[in-house]
């Protein structure tokens, strides 16, 4: 894809704060981080929903990342760190080519959970929660 940035730094066209890479991902520094260390874990073939990756793909993407939280972490002394992706313009991706952040987390940034972001909780009935739990198990064995 021409006009992803992404893309565009795997073909070395951007340049990049790399910090590691092997032949399907590739995982740098955010520009605009939330964080010191804030990085980005991307499949270097473009693919722009988690869901898009084959099963292959998304297995190295994982493999990265599990490979940098530890890292990420120690680097800047973080504490801890939130793993996630934003998947799909409404979930916040900015960048339509999947990609993971590795965000470390401090004491003194507030700690506050991805729950967080939500705000109120849903009251979801029993029933329809055993209806979207069939529903997603019925999509996945098909």
């Amino acid at each position: 894809m021409d006009d992803c940035i992404f893309c565009q730094i795997v073909a070395g066209d951007i340049p990049s704060r790399t910090v590691y890479e092997d032949a399907t991902t590739k995982a740098f520094l955010d520009a605009n981080p939330l964080a010191p260390g804030h990085t980005l874990v991307i499949p270097k073939d473009h693919h722009e929903h988690v869901q898009d990756m084959p099963v292959g793909v998304a297995g190295d993407v994982f493999a990265t990342v599990h490979r940098l939280v530890a890292p990420v972490q120690d680097a800047v002394g973080a504490e801890g760190s939130t793993v996630a992706f934003n998947n799909g313009e409404v979930a916040g991706q900015e960048v339509p080519h999947a990609h993971c952040h590795i965000v470390p987390r401090f004491t003194e940034d507030g700690s506050a959970p991805i729950h967080s972001i939500f705000g109120e909780r849903p009251d979801i009935a029993d029933d329809e929660l055993d209806d979207i739990a069939g529903d997603i198990a019925d999509d996945v064995s098909e």
